[in-house]
């Protein structure tokens, strides 16, 4: 398959459909959330969304994942709307993938599927492509069986991206050499990487973490004054970006990293694992948080989570809630007595909220109105020079 005719499918736009399920103790704003952000990486991936459907099951048809009268509602709308693929938020296992695809005789895609994809196309360097060409091998093998149908009617288009048409020929033992091949490669570039991190000295370094698409880049760009890549799509960042900054004569090194993601593919977290050690190196994180999101609370807990999985859970960090200039809020009626909701509150009551209950020390900005970016430059100095005065005691300029 040429890249030209990737390029012709995608700009033409594929019609995909959304299937969801509400899983017990599950509630349906939860799972419609879920499907607004898989609607985006969608969108993202180049997929033109017509509908979503959701099915409530507290539990789902190990063959299919959804029950025999959705799928029949959902192929109903396939014929009548010409649908190309349809996008489950949950992963499928290889079985499921192989009954559904053999039941709508169309392209299938999981949620981790699509986000291989979309890394596929973002990858730029040998390095993150080596690193994504690893992830889609580890996704592809235990599916291997369930996907020659698959590839024979392969066309191009979203989840295509990366092995190709050359995957049709290829059987367990050969995706088995190539991935043993790509780890070795992956462990040369990682000892490449490790001996530039290690010449960078002894400078203080801070890394930007946080959900997807929440500002990191916009704000390295304004603090660093550099022109790294920043686009309202999510995983707009892939390769790590490292910046010498200086504050009032005080040098440290400011690194961009890859946003997290509900449900990041373990395969991703292990292929870019070299990527993710600029976070385990750092000496000071900045979170950022889109606080305009209506989940971020949620988003904040996953940031969390992945840091925790990679040991700096406990390291340093600045809070930082971005995009307050897109803030929004419903007031409440004061004659409406139904329990207050995370919509209710204003920008005020959040920034006291999180001020009183927050150990960490957090600030509310707007990257892209440039908000209170001197009070973040002023108590990111603060954190890095007692960090540095700490290292090198007998550095003068600091008194």
């Amino acid at each position: 398959m040429t890249a030209g005719l990737i390029d012709k499918e995608l700009s033409r736009g594929e019609r995909a459909l959304l299937i969801g399920v509400v899983r017990k103790n599950q509630d349906i704003r939860t799972v419609t959330d879920y499907l607004d952000e898989l609607e985006f990486l969608a969108n993202t991936a180049g997929a033109t969304i017509l509908t979503r459907f959701i099915q409530r099951m507290e539990d789902p048809n190990p063959a299919t994942l959804i029950g025999k009268g959705k799928m029949e509602e959902i192929m109903t709308y396939i014929e009548d709307h010409a649908i190309d693929l349809i996008i489950f938020d949950d992963d499928l296992t290889p079985t499921q993938l192989r009954n559904i695809e053999g039941f709508f005789k169309i392209k299938v895609l999981d949620r981790t599927n699509l986000i291989l994809d979309i890394f596929a196309s973002r990858a730029q360097t040998a390095y993150a492509k080596v690193q994504v060409e690893l992830a889609q091998y580890l996704y592809i093998l235990p599916r291997l069986a369930g996907m020659w149908t698959h590839l024979e009617r392969q066309r191009g288009g979203i989840g295509m991206r990366g092995p190709g048409e050359r995957e049709i020929e290829t059987d367990r033992r050969i995706i088995r050499e190539r991935i043993a091949r790509l780890r070795e490669e992956l462990k040369k570039i990682d000892l490449q990487m490790a001996t530039q991190r290690k010449n960078r000295g002894k400078l203080v370094r801070v890394a930007l973490v946080g959900y997807t698409n929440v500002g990191k880049s916009t704000l390295m760009n304004l603090v660093s004054k550099s022109e790294v890549f920043a686009e309202n799509k999510l995983f707009a960042t892939l390769d790590t970006t490292t910046r010498k900054v200086v504050i009032e004569n005080l040098p440290f090194l400011l690194s961009d990293t890859v946003g997290f993601i509900r449900k990041l593919p373990h395969h991703l977290v292990e292929s870019f694992k070299s990527t993710l050690d600029e976070v385990r190196e750092s000496d000071i994180l900045l979170h950022v948080v889109d606080i305009s999101h209506p989940g971020f609370e949620e988003q904040i807990s996953v940031v969390e989570q992945t840091l925790v999985e990679l040991d700096s859970g406990d390291k340093p960090t600045i809070l930082i809630f971005n995009k307050i200039d897109a803030f929004t809020y419903e007031e409440k009626d004061p004659d409406d007595l139904t329990p207050i909701r995370r919509e209710n509150f204003s920008l005020e009551d959040l920034m006291n909220s999180w001020m009183a209950k927050n150990n960490n020390p957090c600030i509310f900005i707007s990257a892209k109105q440039k908000t209170n970016l001197e009070q973040l430059k002023q108590l990111l100095y603060d954190k890095v020079r007692e960090i540095h005065a700490a290292r090198y005691p007998y550095d003068t300029f600091l008194y």
